[in-house]
C-alpha cells in the first residue's frame, strides 16, 4: 500500500474494516486481549463486528455502551467466547473491579476486546495488543495502526 507504515493498515471502507479484523481473528487464540483506541466512528465497533463474525458468532454485535461489556458464545475452535467491552462511560479503574473485569480477562477460553481501554490500562496484561483507529483522508477511509 503506498505511504502506509509498515505496521499501519488502510481501510478503504467499513467493509474492509471488518475484513481485516477477520484477518486478525485467524491469530486469536483463547486468553488474547485486543485494546483498540480512536475516536467516535473511527471504526472500533465495525472492527469488533467483523472480529464477531468471523469467530462465527451471527446476530447483532453492538457496541454495549450502557451495560459496559457483552459476552457471546463462540462455537467455533478453542476460543469459547468473545467478551466485548465498551469503557467509555467509566471514570476509573475501581468501576472495572467490580464488574469482574480482571477475572474476564484472565479466562483462558475466550477473546477480549476492549473500545476506549484507557482506563484499564494498569489492568490489561503485557499480552495485550493495541489498534489505533484514526480517521483517513475521505470519509469512510481509515487507518489502523497495530502494535
Amino acid at each position: 500500500m503506498k505511504n502506509v507504515p509498515p505496521n499501519q493498515t488502510l481501510s478503504p471502507s467499513p467493509g474492509a474494516t471488518a475484513r481485516i479484523a477477520a484477518r486478525i481473528a485467524k491469530h486469536l487464540v483463547p486468553g488474547s486481549v485486543l485494546a483498540l483506541r480512536g475516536p467516535l466512528g473511527s471504526g472500533k465497533t465495525t472492527f469488533v463486528k467483523g472480529l464477531a463474525h468471523a469467530l462465527g458468532i451471527r446476530g447483532k454485535i453492538v457496541s454495549p455502551s450502557f451495560v459496559i461489556v457483552a459476552p457471546y458464545p463462540v462455537r467455533r475452535g478453542k476460543i469459547k467466547n468473545l467478551y466485548h467491552f465498551d469503557l467509555y462511560r467509566l471514570r476509573s479503574a475501581r468501576e472495572l473491579r467490580v464488574l469482574g473485569f480482571s477475572e474476564i480477562i484472565k479466562n483462558s477460553d475466550g477473546v477480549t476486546v476492549i473500545e476506549w481501554p484507557e482506563i484499564a490500562k494498569p489492568l490489561l496484561p503485557n499480552k495485550t495488543r493495541y489498534l489505533d483507529f484514526q480517521m483517513g483522508k475521505s470519509p469512510k477511509e481509515r487507518r489502523i495502526k497495530i502494535w
